[in-house]
């Protein structure tokens, strides 16, 4: 039997999996915890990356007998190196939004602003992306920018580590705000604005072709774990939310709402992704005082619309719609609120936030709606997601049996770069793609909950600093 491994390096651990790779039957697991981070700072240092896979690839064991291993990780973080290749600072993670002043300067340089940005690269750079981070080193940091010798994403300086290779995918170099899916090429001139001096080509990983890729971007990987095909969605609920599709087109969306980003195939993944999902209902389910089996039960206790209460997610501020100075809202609260409703509320708020996340995927012109809608991530444990999704959104909603898609994934892409085998191959001996089926509610008033959603959060916006 032939073992291969796959990483999953998170924003909150790093999780390894060794999987037969002929049947991709499940051999052994480990896992580690990260530093605990959140915005606006957010920010980890690499080597707790290095010493959690240490950790976790120990508990999993086998290491002898792994023939290949390929690493996912959390997109658009930025690690810079000197030198002697040693980590000058911490690297700035996607939810960090210190650099959301460069994001609206680099939006400037460009006489088209944001339609030119995404015509460039596929996507406008929000404060997520990598290039409005190393503005902000540029700007904040001089001593720690001059020392800059290479430039990575979390998969690049992981996989640099296990292998020596410098390298990247396309699928993650599409989250960096500068490369383009449109030309699979590195657009130097876009990084030439923060730094004309630089030698951008020195300080960047060469991006390897898909069958030869060590590594990709978490949601590139949950895509390989899923067996998304073409007019497929997922909707993906961990710290952040996020709603992609495969295409055969790539995407270039001036709105900013959808980040065009390429999968690791040779495809395109447009992507949205909301900074705020489930540790919405953790701070909910904090402030009720109660356990994620009661917080279920608490929303599927209310009725749809949760009465009235509608809760606005923007907790940290939030990457879509760009408001990275807004805050979560409650609205609709009466003397006679109850537990139920802010619970029920709570997840609708998530939820009607991905709906708009699905819609902008449509307006951009991804065919997502004959396909199969599936629910993923840490969330789809959740009995009152699984039920809203699929009655706010009024279709089938698929819920893969396997918990860890982005480990799969990246076991999916080791599996095949070993063999020389497809994806899609490997995929399908594996029998990826089915999961638990979950029907809609067709007497659910969908439309109703959306509405009271887009009300509170149109007004919320017009209240948000510089929105």
């Amino acid at each position: 039997m032939s073992l291969i491994a796959g990483v999953d390096s998170s924003t909150q651990a790093t999780k390894v999996e060794v999987r037969d790779a002929d049947t991709g039957a499940l051999v052994a697991r480990g896992r580690a915890p990260h530093p605990s981070t959140s915005s606006p700072r957010s920010e980890q240092d690499p080597e707790s990356w290095w010493a959690a896979l240490e950790v976790a690839r120990d508990e999993a064991g086998h290491r002898s007998e792994v023939a290949a291993i390929s690493v996912a990780a959390q997109q658009h973080g930025m690690v810079v190196v000197d030198a002697d290749d040693r980590v000058i600072r911490a690297a700035k993670l996607w939810n960090d939004t210190e650099s959301a002043p460069d994001s609206d300067w680099l939006l400037g340089q460009l006489d088209g602003g944001r339609k030119d940005w995404a015509d460039a690269c596929g996507s406008v750079p929000l404060a997520s992306f990598t290039i409005t981070k190393l503005s902000w080193l540029h700007r904040s940091e001089p001593d720690a920018w001059s020392r800059v010798d290479k430039v990575m994403l979390p998969h690049d300086w992981l996989a640099w580590r296990l292998t020596g290779e410098f390298a990247t995918d396309r699928g993650d170099a599409s989250g960096t705000g500068y490369w383009s899916p449109i030309t699979d090429d590195y657009r130097y001139d876009l990084l030439r604005l923060i730094d004309a001096e630089k030698d951008w080509q020195r300080a960047l990983p060469p991006v390897q072709v898909p069958n030869n890729a060590h590594g990709t971007g978490d949601n590139m990987a949950a895509a390989l774990g899923i067996g998304l095909r073409p007019g497929d969605v997922a909707i993906s609920l961990g710290t952040s939310g996020t709603v992609f599709a495969v295409s055969d087109v790539p995407t270039c969306d001036a709105t900013g709402l959808v980040a065009g980003f390429a999968d690791a195939t040779g495809h395109f993944l447009p992507l949205v992704c909301t900074l705020n999902a489930m540790k919405v209902t953790d701070a909910i389910g904090r402030l009720l005082g109660v356990d994620h089996e009661t917080f279920d039960a608490l929303a599927l206790a209310s009725v749809p619309g949760a009465g009235g209460v509608t809760l606005l997610p923007y907790m940290d501020g939030e990457r879509t719609p760009n408001l990275p100075n807004s805050t979560g809202v409650l609205s609709g609260l009466r003397s006679d609120v109850s537990r139920e409703q802010i619970a029920r509320a709570a997840v609708e708020g998530v939820i009607c936030g991905l709906l708009e996340g699905l819609d902008a995927l449509r307006a951009a012109g991804v065919e997502c709606d004959d396909g199969r809608l599936f629910l993923v991530g840490g969330g789809k444990k959740s009995a009152a997601f699984r039920r809203g999704l699929a009655d706010l959104s009024g279709r089938e909603v698929t819920v893969p049996l396997d918990d860890e898609l982005v480990a799969i994934g990246a076991c999916v892409q080791a599996a095949a770069r070993n063999s020389g085998e497809t994806v899609r191959s490997v995929q399908d001996a594996w029998g990826l793609g089915g999961g638990e089926v979950i029907a809609p509610d067709i007497s659910v008033d969908a439309e109703a909950v959306r509405t009271a959603y887009a009300s509170v959060a149109s007004g919320a916006a017009q209240k948000v600093p510089g929105s």
